[in-house]
């Protein structure tokens, strides 16, 4: 369900995403049902969203990142260091207009 974004859509998202704060924080207990279910809400309100994962080793982080983009279906726009920034387009009413 995530589509692919090209690199002047990533920019721009990146540019949107720059003044947000994390909204979904991911602490000790990993990828749970209800972390998913409060991204894919907090997907379907704001649609570009920071999520913090608090992962010591570099793998884990980017395994949980990718599992929590794929269980949202959402599209990682980027990822620095334990953050990263998630977009989904909503199917009716987007809130962003993609350049093309």
């Amino acid at each position: 369900m995530s589509t692919s974004l090209t690199s002047a859509q990533k920019r721009y998202l990146r540019g949107l995403a720059h003044e947000l704060k994390p909204v979904i924080l991911v602490g000790g207990k990993g990828l749970t049902d209800g972390l998913v279910a409060e991204t894919l809400s907090a997907l379907e309100i704001h649609e570009l969203i920071k999520v913090k994962v608090a992962a010591e080793d570099r793998e884990a982080r980017d395994q949980l990142i990718g599992s929590l983009a794929e269980s949202a279906g959402a599209t990682l726009v980027t990822r620095i260091g334990n953050v990263a920034v998630l977009f989904r387009a909503r199917a009716e009413q987007p809130l962003i207009a993609l350049p093309r």
